[in-house]
């Protein structure tokens, strides 16, 4: 299939394209490099070996996306492009729900009028809310979510559904995954955010590069084995083969749209990361208990049985690997992506 990867400059996006070219797809981009930088496109093609086609634009510009599927020929389309920093999105909600969703609108109409009926979208498992019980399972309502970042995906999946729901041939997967972390084996590749990092790997990775003084640790008195928080940290190659195994699975799915948790099944807590981190880089890291952070639950991970029995897929690779990988990466790149 030829897949339009959106957002796929992205950390997510990145990798997955790499999977989707090794499993023998073609793969086109557009990113408006808002959140990523356009040296990833010259890694990608030398990681693959591949042209990878790039379209540096904005998809809530409605007519440079139409425009992007007459020129284009295209097969499928993988969806990740979307503001998605949640505290950034309770201080600017407008811009959020205005971005993600026109973005969305605009993929969705320019697919309609060129007859594309395959889509798979980066959802998240922030669609649960505060609510649910652990382990988290597709089939839980009502779905909710804590942030103006998390409403989008919730009303996306809604808006999906209704799509595919009155217009023949229409397939949506949606992927609800956890927590991404860790790089390609190659350290060519992996997480680069911009400005002070809002996950925990990424954050542990510059202390250990030295960009950052030390771990600020949100708490360590929670129900858990050890007092810190506990996740779903799911290796970002799994993650991408995940997306391939959905992409590839459209045509076997019993219904128009049909939601997959992609994660280990398998919770980590703060301190047992950052110890697996110390294991890879051979040094003991500085950090300090601070108070609860508002928002944060003790502990949620996946269900993933879904997406094992009718994906065929599975997420395999161990926190060390997940350790071992960033470190490859940040150590390789101390300042993440060059600029253009």
């Amino acid at each position: 299939m030829r897949v339009l990867v959106s957002g796929g400059a992205g950390y997510i996006g990145s990798h997955t394209v790499l999977a989707l070219l090794d499993a023998g797809h073609d793969v086109v981009v557009v990113d408006d490099f808002s959140n990523s930088k356009p040296t990833v496109q010259g890694r990608l093609e030398a990681l693959s070996g591949k042209h990878v086609p790039f379209h540096a634009f904005d998809l809530t510009d409605a007519d440079k996306t139409e425009q992007l599927f007459v020129h284009e020929q295209i097969d499928a389309v993988i969806h990740f492009a979307g503001f998605k920093a949640v505290g950034e999105s309770v201080s600017e909600p407008l811009r959020y729900y205005q971005n993600n969703l026109d973005a969305t609108f605009s993929l969705l109409r320019a697919m309609q009028r060129s007859g594309v009926s395959k889509f798979v979208f980066s959802s998240s498992a922030t669609v649960y809310g505060e609510n649910a019980p652990v382990p988290y399972q597709e089939d839980y309502e009502y779905l909710s979510a804590s942030s103006p970042y998390g409403q989008t995906k919730v009303v996306i999946e809604r808006v999906l559904s209704d799509v595919a729901a009155v217009h023949e041939g229409w397939k949506v997967a949606l992927l609800r995954y956890f927590n991404p972390v860790g790089a390609h084996p190659s350290g060519q590749i992996g997480e680069d955010p911009q400005g002070i990092p809002n996950n925990l790997m990424p954050f542990i990775a510059q202390v250990a590069v030295g960009r950052r003084e030390r771990l600020t640790v949100f708490g360590d008195d929670y129900p858990t084995a050890d007092g810190t928080c506990e996740r779903d940290y799911i290796h970002v190659m799994d993650l991408a083969e995940g997306h391939v195994a959905a992409l590839e699975h459209l045509g076997d799915l019993a219904e128009p749209v049909r939601a997959f948790n992609l994660g280990t099944g398998t919770g980590t807590s703060v301190l047992q990361m950052l110890h697996a981190f110390e294991r890879a880089t051979g040094k003991e890291l500085p950090y300090e208990v601070g108070p609860r952070r508002a928002g944060d639950l003790a502990a949620f991970w996946a269900d993933p049985a879904r997406a094992n029995t009718e994906l065929g897929w599975r997420a395999t690779r161990t926190i060390d690997e997940i350790c071992a990988d960033t470190w490859r990466w940040q150590s390789a790149n101390p300042q993440g992506y060059p600029g253009a």
